[in-house]
């Protein structure tokens, strides 16, 4: 039995990595949020939008099954322009999301070690102690190291929610607070969080190009191509992992925090601090080391894994544009991926210090980040669908007529949902009354400035 159980670990790896990656901001924020703003009325929603965007996941890790490449030159197959697109959208989104999950991470781990920081200090001191302490990580190790910490993390945090939930359900079935749940598309408001909660769910789309390159990765450290039904086995995994994981973190917020007297709030250290006393307010003392272990290890490895993801995929652009393997490591590739490692770190840093007057930088970050998200991903939607299409895949491998009318359905949906976000949000605009409630806000942080 130990010994099947050992194997079937041994046999997982960028299914974790891709667990690591997406059980984030997506999951730890926003679900613990829609939980505890609205209850259970967004609860469907998360396997809704797995089962819309499932297609453009999966081709990732397919393509790289299929041919032993990373989906990258499938890109690269439709047109110099395919590349460039996937490198442009990734540098735009790079520094923004790494900002976003770096935040999250130092003020979970302030608020659990209780860290007398300065409040000139936060949060973008701690938050660039963790972004140096996982760039020297991936320096040192790259894909093994990161392999064998994501099994490690993953595994415990899943334990960890587990266990979580399950003591809720136990202890306070219907929850802790009495509350009537309402939402309303037609809020300004109620709109705008649901664009963001389901824009980053279960993870920005570029994690299918992630997920590519890491399975490219683990064929080079395994010596052999892994067969197409082992990397779905993998792929599903993750995937239907994380789907699960976002559906008992908005459990969570719901049971615990919906209807109670505070709101979640879009300061990192406020917000950290709600995280966790909101559990051990319900379950006692003893919870609070298991909750801060399961927040502080998801966002450590969201943290550590796009920070590896986004030099690992420019360094294989770049690569293939001067036509050179990628299937192995070379000078250049190093090269490449140590520069743009650095240069991430230091245009992360940038962003920390850009928002660090910012009241609630935490909540600006993300919603910024997610929104970006949002609207790119149609894009990496329709390039990942064209790419299992093109000329590099055999014919027996291409997506069925299925397969076709599921991804044309989803990116006409993914499509018409960011058009209807962006109208509301830069052209509608919010209501009056929104409007006059940011006034205050804005003269204070204006004070603070000056």
């Amino acid at each position: 039995m130990l010994s099947k159980i050992k194997n079937t670990l041994g046999n997982l790896g960028p299914g974790l990595l891709y667990a690591g990656a997406a059980v984030g901001v997506s999951h730890l924020v926003m679900s613990t949020q829609a939980g505890a703003n609205y209850g259970y009325l967004l609860l469907l929603l998360i396997p809704l939008v797995h089962v819309i965007k499932y297609p453009f996941y999966r081709f990732g890790p397919e393509y790289t099954a299929v041919t032993g490449k990373n989906i990258l030159h499938g890109y690269n197959a439709l047109g110099k322009w395919a590349l460039w697109t996937y490198i442009s959208i990734t540098l735009i989104t790079m520094c923004l999301i790494q900002a976003a999950v770096t935040i999250v991470t130092s003020s979970i781990a302030v608020e659990f070690f209780k860290l007398n920081i300065p409040k000139d200090y936060m949060p973008h001191v701690p938050a660039i102690a963790f972004l140096l302490i996982a760039a020297v990580v991936l320096s040192i190790g790259r894909y093994s190291i990161l392999d064998k910490l994501m099994k490690i993390i993953i595994i415990l945090l899943t334990i960890t929610t587990i266990i979580a939930v399950t003591s809720v359900l136990v202890t306070t079935p219907g929850g802790v607070y009495d509350g009537q749940a309402s939402f309303d598309l037609g809020k300004y408001a109620d709109a705008m969080f649901l664009a963001a909660f389901l824009g980053w769910m279960p993870a920005p789309m570029d994690i299918s190009v992630w997920h590519s390159v890491w399975s490219e990765e683990a064929n080079i450290e395994s010596g052999e191509k892994a067969p197409l039904k082992k990397a779905m086995f993998d792929f599903n995994i993750g995937f239907y992992g994380t789907a699960c994981l976002a559906m008992c973190f908005l459990a969570l917020g719901a049971l615990v925090m919906f209807g109670g007297p505070d709101k979640p709030s879009s300061k990192g250290p406020v917000f950290a601090a709600q995280l966790i006393d909101m559990y051990t307010s319900a379950l006692g003392s003893w919870a609070y080391p298991l909750i801060g272990i399961a927040a502080l290890t998801t966002m450590f490895s969201t943290t550590l894994t796009c920070l590896d993801a986004y030099p690992r995929t420019l360094e294989k652009c770049f690569l293939i544009l001067k036509n050179e393997k990628t299937d192995e490591e070379t000078t250049d590739g190093k090269k490449y991926y140590q520069t743009v490692l650095w240069i991430a770190v230091a245009l992360t840093v940038v962003v920390f210090f850009m928002t660090k007057h910012i009241d609630g930088a935490m909540g600006v970050v993300v919603k910024v980040a997610t929104v970006v998200s949002f609207i790119s991903a149609p894009k990496f939607a329709i390039l990942n669908y064209l790419a299992m299409k093109g000329k590099t895949i055999p014919e027996e491998s291409k997506p069925s007529s299925l397969m076709k009318g599921w991804c044309l359905l989803a990116i006409i949906l993914l499509f018409f949902s960011s058009v209807m976000y962006v109208y509301v949000a830069f052209v509608k605009g919010p209501p009056e009354d929104v409007k006059a409630a940011k006034v205050p806000q804005q003269q204070e942080l204006k004070s603070a400035s000056n």
